[in-house]
This record gives C-alpha cells, sequence and structure tokens, in this order.
C-alpha cells in the first residue's frame, strides 16, 4: 500500500527527508530527483514503470491504497488463484493455495489489462451510463417545460370560457385552477425530486469517470486489475439506479390536457364544474438500452451454461408427507413448501427435512412465493379462488375471487399473477388493485392441468394431453414448441433457470427433462433410477440453483446444479 508516497523512500530509509519526485509501482515507494537517475540505471530496477507523483496524485485513493504485496507475508504478489480470484504471494501459494489447481502467474493475468475486453467493458458500461443519466436528465427539463407551457395554454382556455359566461362560474373557474396548479406542482415536484437524484448521480458518474482515464494513464497494470475488480462492484448500484427509474416508470411523461364542460358551449346555469384537469403519463421514448445484469468476469469471459455442462448433486431426499402433491416452491430461507391435492393443504418442510406447519385449505392445486413471506396458492377446475397465506403468521391473509377456474399453475411477475384458467386460457390479476386480465395463449391453446412460467419476454407452458411444451411471448406469438415423447410424456409442472433453460416434468415417462433457452436441444436429467414416481411438482430456485422435485406421493428431492 503506497502510504508513504509523498516522500523518498530511499532517502527515508537514510533518514533524510526529500520530496518524492516520481513513483515506482514496482519497488511501491517515491523517489527524489537524486535516487530517481540511479533508479534508472541499476540493472535490476532499470526496467521498473514509473510516473510522475504530480500524475500519481490524479488516482483514485482507493487505487493509491491497493497494495501490491502480499500483507500477511510482505512478499510481492507473484501467482494469482483463479479458484479463489485473489493474488497470492509464494507463501500464500504454499500454506493456503497448494490445492488449487488453477493457479496463474500474476504477470501473465495483468499483462494487457488496460486494452483487454473486460476493461473495455467498463469504459463502454461507464460512457453508457453517463450518456442515461445525461438523456434522463435532459428528457425531465423537456417535460417541466412542456408541463409549464400546457399549463399556460390550458389557463387561457380556462379564461377565454370564463367570459362567455356569467359570474355564477368564477367559483368554479378558481376551483379548477386550483386543481390545475395542483396537479402542475405535484408532478413538477415528482420531476424535480427525480432530477435532483439525477444530478447527485451524474457528478458520482463524472468522479468515476475522471478517475478511470486516470487509472487507463497512470496507474500499474495490477492496480488497474485490482481497481477494475472493485469498480465492477461500483458500477453495479449505479445500473441498478437507471434501470430502476426505466422499470419503475418514472420516466412516464405527464400530460396536462382539459376536459372542458360540454354543456358549458350553452351557457347553462346548473353545471356542476368548470371541467376537469387530466393527466395522462405517456411512455418514455428515451432509447436507454436494458443491460444484461450478470456481470463480466474479468479474467475469463462469461459463458452461458449449456444444458449439456449441468450436473445435478443430490443433496436432499425429504418425506412430504403428501398425496397427489400437485405444486412446490422453494422459500427464501431454503424452507421448502408443496400443495397436497387430495388431503387440501399446504405443507412447509424445514431445511432439516423436518415439518414446519401444515395448513388445511377448501382446495390447493400449485403454490409460488410472492415476497415478504406471502405465498400464493390456487385452487383448482371447481373454484375461482386464490389464496394468500403469511407464511409466518400461518394464516391465510386474503383470498382473491377471480372470473376464472384457475386449473393450472400459477406464477408471479412485479405484482401480478399469470394462472392456467384451463380452456380459458392464461388469465392475469394485479395483487394491488385487483384488475383482471388475460394474455394470448398462442395457436394452440391452455388445457385443463397446463402449467406455466416466464423467461425474459415470453411465457412458457406445457400441454399435458399433447405431450409438448410451448413458448410464446406476451402477445401470443410462438417462439418454439418442444415434443418429444419418447422423453417427456404428460409434460407438468415447469420451472427455468438463470439462463433460461426450461425444466420440465414428465409424470407419465418418470423424467425431468431440461430444454434449452431457445427451444432446440434437450437433455433428460433425471429419471426412474434417480428416484421419479410419478412426480408432478417441480421448482428451480434461482437465487441458490437448486432444484426441487416431488413425486405424486412420498417423496421429493433437493438437487444442486452446477
Amino acid at each position: 500500500m503506497a502510504s508513504n508516497w509523498k516522500l523518498c523512500g530511499v532517502c527515508e530509509l537514510r533518514n533524510i527527508s526529500n520530496q518524492s519526485a516520481i513513483w515506482c509501482s514496482d519497488c511501491e515507494e517515491g523517489l527524489c530527483d537524486d535516487c530517481k537517475d540511479h533508479h534508472s540505471l541499476s540493472k535490476g530496477t532499470r526496467n521498473h514503470e514509473t510516473v510522475t507523483i504530480a500524475n500519481y496524485k490524479t488516482l483514485p485513493s482507493n487505487v493509491i491504497q491497493i497494495a501490491q504485496s502480499c500483507k500477511i507475508h510482505d512478499q510481492k504478489y507473484q501467482i494469482f488463484c483463479k479458484k479463489h480470484d485473489c493474488p497470492c504471494c509464494k507463501r500464500c501459494v504454499v500454506e493456503d493455495h497448494n490445492k488449487c489447481e488453477d493457479l496463474k502467474d500474476i504477470d501473465d493475468v495483468v499483462s494487457g489489462i488496460k486494452s483487454s475486453n473486460a476493461f473495455q467493458d467498463i469504459e463502454k458500461t461507464l460512457n453508457e451510463i453517463k450518456e442515461h443519466i445525461q438523456m434522463i436528465r435532459k428528457d425531465r427539463k423537456e417535460n417541466l417545460a412542456s408541463l409549464k407551457e400546457q399549463k399556460k395554454h390550458i389557463g387561457m382556455e380556462i379564461q377565454k370560457a370564463k367570459t362567455m359566461i356569467n359570474n355564477h362560474l368564477d367559483k368554479l373557474q378558481q376551483a379548477l385552477l386550483r386543481d390545475l396548479n395542483a396537479a402542475e406542482e405535484t408532478e413538477s415536484m415528482k420531476i424535480r425530486q427525480l432530477l435532483s437524484e439525477v444530478e447527485m448521480k451524474e457528478k458520482e458518474i463524472e468522479e468515476f469517470h475522471t478517475g478511470l482515464a486516470n487509472i487507463k494513464q497512470y496507474a500499474s497494470d495490477l492496480q488497474t486489475f485490482l481497481a477494475a475488480k472493485q469498480m465492477e462492484c461500483d458500477f453495479s448500484e449505479q445500473e441498478h439506479f437507471v434501470q430502476s427509474i426505466i422499470k419503475t416508470g418514472k420516466l412516464n411523461h405527464t400530460q396536462i390536457s382539459l376536459k372542458m364542460e360540454t354543456i358549458l358551449q350553452n351557457f347553462a346555469m346548473d353545471i356542476k364544474s368548470f371541467g376537469k384537469i387530466i393527466l395522462v403519463n405517456e411512455p418514455d421514448k428515451l432509447m436507454i438500452r436494458q443491460k444484461d445484469q450478470q456481470a463480466q468476469q474479468m479474467i475469463a469471459a462469461p459463458v452461458i451454461k449449456s444444458i449439456d455442462n449441468l450436473t445435478l448433486m443430490l443433496r436432499q431426499t425429504v418425506n412430504t408427507d403428501a398425496i397427489d402433491a400437485r405444486g412446490c416452491t422453494i422459500l427464501p430461507d431454503g424452507r421448502m413448501m408443496l400443495t397436497c391435492y387430495n388431503r387440501h393443504k399446504v405443507i412447509a418442510i424445514n431445511n432439516d427435512g423436518t415439518k414446519y406447519f401444515e395448513m388445511k385449505l377448501d382446495r390447493c392445486i400449485d403454490i409460488v412465493y410472492i415476497g415478504n413471506n406471502i405465498i400464493c396458492v390456487t385452487s383448482g377446475c371447481k373454484s375461482s379462488c386464490i389464496t394468500l397465506i403469511d407464511v409466518e403468521k400461518r394464516k391465510v391473509i386474503k383470498k382473491l375471487h377471480v372470473a376464472e377456474y384457475n386449473e393450472g399453475t400459477v406464477i408471479s411477475i412485479d405484482g401480478t399473477l399469470i394462472y392456467c384458467a384451463g380452456e380459458n386460457g392464461l388469465k392475469t390479476i394485479d395483487l394491488d388493485n385487483g384488475t383482471e386480465g388475460s394474455i394470448k395463449s398462442g395457436p394452440l391453446g391452455i388445457q385443463k392441468y397446463s402449467c406455466v412460467t416466464s423467461c425474459d419476454k415470453n411465457i412458457i407452458y406445457t400441454k399435458p394431453e399433447d405431450d409438448t411444451v410451448t413458448c410464446i411471448d406476451f402477445e401470443g406469438k410462438k417462439q418454439w414448441e418442444f415434443e418429444k415423447e419418447n422423453v417427456l410424456k404428460y409434460p407438468h409442472s415447469i420451472s427455468v433457470d438463470n439462463d433460461g433453460n426450461v425444466y420440465v416434468v414428465g409424470i407419465n415417462s418418470n423424467s425431468v427433462v431440461v430444454i434449452s433457452h431457445e427451444g432446440k436441444r434437450h437433455r433428460q436429467i433425471l429419471s426412474s433410477t434417480d428416484g421419479l414416481s410419478k412426480p408432478q411438482a417441480l421448482h428451480y430456485d434461482q437465487s441458490k440453483n437448486t432444484l426441487l422435485v416431488a413425486n405424486k406421493q412420498g417423496r421429493a428431492f433437493l438437487f444442486d446444479v452446477k
């Protein structure tokens, strides 16, 4: 760590205080004018990289503080362990990494880091964030100006209308103007608040941008390498800020318009209002690219998980005490939950396989976790009720009465439930306001016990009677269809992993098949030899990369997926 770069390190050993003129990253010390000449001529140091102190001072403070030697053993870093993602000295390798197989020479690892794809991606990402912040700031200011202009225009309309009628309408006019001011002020306040946040983020990005340029020019390769890894974490927060603005609809354009009472045209005296202020949120028109949230690795380029490379390791076999288990899920803390259709109950199981609790319901088909300790349970073909249960309180907190029977499975996407309603297709219900809707289910339709999941912009569902799995977009356009009766018979529960690969359980084939995200390739990963016997329920936990598969009766299996 460069803690005393202002003074010449060589002179300091001689109890002489001379100001440093250059900094040597290899020696990790400053050198005065006299010492730098000897340093540049000496055989052992003539090839060392040096920068002037003036330039070194421009590096971000956290980069200056990066140690290029082992703090424990006070030796230079010479090895990089890819397994533990850390630099090591020779003693570190002997004491802590002697069993690690993937060890690289540190010089090979950091060689060319400033021109590497990973570092260029950091620069590109930073520039994109900066550009997006500027676009957002400009867009919000334009919306502010348009709101003021619309306010002015509507005010003139109101004033003109006032002159056409008598004093009876004066009070109504004033009330409407107050509504207009309140509406404009409310929306403007939201925009100003967002602008304030955006401008703060813009300053932070500018600081990152300046630091990055200086790192690229003056930092050592090792400092650049380690700083770049540190910056990747910092940038995720900035990217999340931009994406959250887009996702939450904060860039929707609020428009003010006036809905004038038509009766005013006849100068009637019995009108009840002067008009109505209408706010319309138009979708934002900024072309901001939604960035993939999976971070790029510094050492190796990210590799999409191929279904050919998947390995399953049995972690746990669980006695479920369930007869006709139709649905299952995994809670954030690792507890498992299943529905028992024949006995009309929901079963919660602890991490160690013991029963946590069970709850009787009128009916239960599928189950999904929607956040805040709440699970959602569908009821089946003879009920139009979807039940919400608080797991911690162990009680029903709400029942959603929907227009259709919820015969198949259910998924939750951003506060909206999507459930299979048999021949009536895919239905939706908003958990906040109860608004119901539907999704086009493609040219082949939905069957009575179809199961559904989602991935990116697509809906994927099973058709048990046809032994098929179908992928459609939210407009109902078919993207792909899978049909391999020899490996997947009567497909039921369905789930996806972080790479979009689709996991489907086959009841009559006693199998679990994984289908590639584009629907072109498949692989059977579990069969009866793994203990499957009429498996009906399946859930992939993307946070832990675990797969839960439950037989119709008796047992469930939890696998680690790698």
